[in-house]
């Protein structure tokens, strides 16, 4: 294979909760590998997905929000935010025009990064033009850019230049995996996301940010995926939330979970899920390292 007019890097997304991180790695891999809600804080791990065509690679590491670190799940996630500045070789600065809060954790970060960055003005479709370049022009006014992109990542809005001002900036070189890979991650993985972004969907409050989902068996056949799945939660009031009414809720998070992995594999699925308890497993450390942040 000759690789001669061949580039290849890896490209960081960073942003604040719920800028459209996720969405827009979505619609540039054409391909659900990281799951979106509404609500801020979905993203956790450094998701990463692999864009391949014929002259090109780019491995995107999608990161969770920037935040202000309170405990040691979003100390953890904080280090992902670390390790995509040493790894990245450009960085996409995803801004959302339609904030109203101030992105200055975002800023302070990128200001120490010495690496190429694209600002990503996303979500266009929701914002008058006039309105967005006011506000970008302020954040221009704050930190040095390459180049600045005005993107729909929900409708797919100048994500072809986007793509090709990022391969612009990548150095030549064969592709890092194989050229069919859209992730890095086992299947396992996806499917507790794919759950998670359930239990995101369904229950409110402090459920969602209180749990993570553990697969603790997955067994394929050819007719049917076999999965057992834990889902642990922080304290003994929220199992009774989770369970619902004489299982109404489980039931339902059962079925919705099911009808995504499926969608998101290919084939049938059978799936079991428990509710466990872990008195206070965000804040102690080895949880959340058992946990896999």
């Amino acid at each position: 294979m000759n690789y001669s007019n061949h580039k290849s890097g890896y490209a960081a997304i960073i942003g604040k909760p719920n800028a459209g991180k996720s969405t827009l790695m979505n619609r540039i891999l054409g391909a659900k590998i990281s799951i979106t809600t509404h609500k801020a804080q979905t993203t956790r791990h450094q998701v990463v997905g692999i864009f391949s065509d014929e002259h090109t690679q780019i491995i995107f590491l999608d990161t969770p929000g920037v935040i202000t670190p309170k405990y040691e799940l979003q100390k953890a996630m904080m280090k992902t935010v670390e390790r995509a500045r040493s790894d990245a070789d450009v960085i996409l600065f995803i801004y959302d025009p339609t904030d109203t809060h101030p992105t200055d954790e975002v800023i302070e970060l990128l200001q120490s990064i010495q690496k190429p960055i694209i600002l990503v003005v996303n979500k266009i479709d929701a914002i008058d033009q006039a309105a967005a370049q006011q506000k970008v022009a302020a954040v221009e006014g704050r930190m040095r850019f390459n180049s600045v992109h005005f993107v729909s990542a929900t409708r797919g809005d100048g994500i072809e230049e986007l793509m090709a001002d990022i391969r612009s900036l990548l150095l030549p070189g064969p592709p890092l995996y194989p050229k069919e890979d859209l992730s890095e991650h086992p299947i396992r993985f996806f499917v507790s996301e794919l759950i998670r972004e359930q239990i995101f969907l369904q229950f409110h409050e402090e459920i969602p940010y209180s749990c993570t989902v553990d697969v603790i068996s997955y067994a394929e056949d050819d007719e049917i995926d076999k999965i057992n799945a834990e889902i642990i939660v922080n304290r003994k009031s929220q199992k009774g939330m989770l369970i619902g009414k004489g299982g109404s809720a489980i039931k339902e998070l059962g079925i919705k979970s099911r009808e995504s992995i499926e969608y998101f594999i290919g084939k049938k699925v059978f799936l079991e899920l428990h509710v466990k308890v872990r008195e206070k497993w965000r804040e102690k450390e080895n949880w959340v390292r058992n946990l896999g942040y």
